[in-house]
């Protein structure tokens, strides 16, 4: 794999400062975008450094701190869209994320690709991070869409079925464009490290289905828990 230099990285943020400088010229400001994209370097190079000291570690205690921290933050986030009712909606985000992320992480780490040990930190960690930003976004689309249908005074079932089919539009849509496209990172990322397209092939194929898998439980696990929760709308009788 072609190691990245210093001077070479450099180089990558000349397209970035050149948007950076229209926003200035068009808008007058270009503040969230320098603050975007300085929180971007500095929060990967510290991910790079936490990384590095994880798989070295090589302890089981390390890698399970990590995935826990992992899924309360994406239960966390995944409630972002309902900030009011976050409090209470909470512990069945993360019920909902942790059984279907760790169910398809469990078979896909140790059935699929037979990691060993099973708290393997290069396999598990990259591979837990996917599932869980995926089950994420999932249980945030169908939690904001449910009690939006729920508000609106759409019965309970229907709202559940219009918020799982709207929870799944991403994932469904990445398995359309994948290939066709786009090439997903991690395909791309081994064929840049020098591994077979056709062997990248498999292992986004392995990726797709626990993306698609996680998602789906995830979200289904939510709205099943919170089915009868969600506030409802007096409909006019104008």
């Amino acid at each position: 794999m072609i190691e990245i230099d210093l001077v070479s990285l450099s180089i990558a943020f000349i397209p970035v400062a050149m948007v950076i400088a229209i926003l200035y010229a068009w808008r007058g400001e270009s503040g969230t975008a320098l603050y975007a994209v300085a929180r971007m370097l500095l929060q990967l190079l510290l991910v790079g450094y936490v990384l590095t000291f994880i798989f070295d570690s090589d302890s089981s205690v390390v890698v399970a701190l990590v995935l826990a921290v992992m899924l309360c933050a994406a239960a966390w986030i995944s409630l972002r869209p309902l900030a009011e009712e976050r409090a209470g909606l909470l512990p069945s985000a993360f019920l909902s994320i942790a059984v279907g992320g760790l169910l398809v992480l469990i078979l896909v780490t140790q059935v699929v690709l037979k990691v060993d040990p099973w708290y393997e930190p290069r396999y598990l960690l990259p591979l837990g991070g996917m599932i869980f930003a995926g089950s994420m976004n999932a249980v945030s689309l169908a939690a904001e869409r449910f009690y939006a249908e729920r508000s609106a005074g759409v019965s309970a079932d229907k709202a559940l079925r219009a918020a799982y089919q709207a929870s799944l539009i991403p994932t469904v849509n990445s398995l359309f464009a994948v290939g066709l496209v786009s090439l997903p990172g991690m395909m791309t990322g081994q064929i840049l490290s020098g591994t077979s397209p056709l062997v990248a092939a498999r292992y986004q194929i392995v990726v797709m289905c626990m993306l698609f898998g996680a998602s789906g439980l995830s979200a289904a696990l939510f709205l099943l828990q919170n089915k009868n929760r969600a506030p409802v709308k007096e409909k006019s009788d104008e």
